[in-house]
């Protein structure tokens, strides 16, 4: 690997960095790959000019440094290190769907000018590209998996962030979301009864007699909290 030959005599550009970055982000990140993406949008929407900035995920992809520097270089690790980023807060997340059954995928830094655009687009007021020859609206996004735990379970912990990554690959994302609806229907707001629920299904049928999509008996509910004792 060849070594970082220093920094060069002279004035150098510098990247602006809030100083709530050190006290209040970094010291919870805990993947490698989050941390590098968060870094490279402070740089790159520094270079950037104007007050709304913002980059595509198309931008992103481009960027052929970014996506090989990743522990699994590739286009999904750059999308997980965005998920996580946009859970944690860091970024803003906005789909912009096109009249040609295109869409676009933007984020802006969480600060007062990021959130004064998004909601902007949400009103309709502004977007990203004003294209009168290629007109845009903007797409009512279904929460990520991120969004419905948080929003029905508890609060979203590093390794809760990778458990529920996991549980992305291995299950389908209607099987996830209908999990967590059964766990709050039955007052059981945990992830090991998502993940029990999740199991059985995967070992059972999701329509077997203790699977099926519909709430769950008190004879279903004493079921799954046996299996989470066995």
């Amino acid at each position: 690997m060849k070594g970082f030959s220093g920094f060069p005599k002279g004035k150098t550009r510098i990247t602006p960095v809030p100083n709530l970055f050190f006290s209040e982000l970094l010291p919870f990140i805990n993947d490698i790959d989050e941390l590098k993406l968060t870094l490279y949008c402070f740089w790159r929407l520094g270079l950037k000019e104007g007050d709304l900035r913002y980059l595509s995920h198309n931008e992103l992809e481009m960027d052929k440094i970014l996506v090989d520097s990743f522990k699994k270089p590739g286009i999904y690790a750059l999308n997980q290190a965005l998920e996580r980023a946009c859970a944690r807060g860091t970024l803003l997340h906005v789909t912009v769907a096109m009249t040609t059954d295109k869409e676009e995928h933007y984020y802006f830094l969480n600060t007062p000018k990021g959130r004064m655009a998004v909601d902007s687009i949400d009103k309709g007021d502004w977007t990203p590209k004003n294209d009168p020859d290629n007109p845009i609206s903007v797409a009512i996004e279904r929460p990520n998996i991120f969004s419905v735990y948080e929003q029905n379970i508890g609060a979203l912990t590093p390794l809760m962030a990778d458990k529920l990554l996991e549980a992305e690959k291995e299950f389908p994302d209607f099987w996830l979301r209908e999990a967590i609806r059964l766990a709050v229907e039955n007052n059981a707001r945990s992830w090991s009864y998502v993940d029990a629920i999740l199991k059985r299904w995967k070992r059972e049928g999701k329509d077997s007699q203790y699977g099926k999509g519909k709430s769950d008996t008190e004879k279903t509910r004493r079921k799954y909290l046996e299996y989470l004792d066995s």
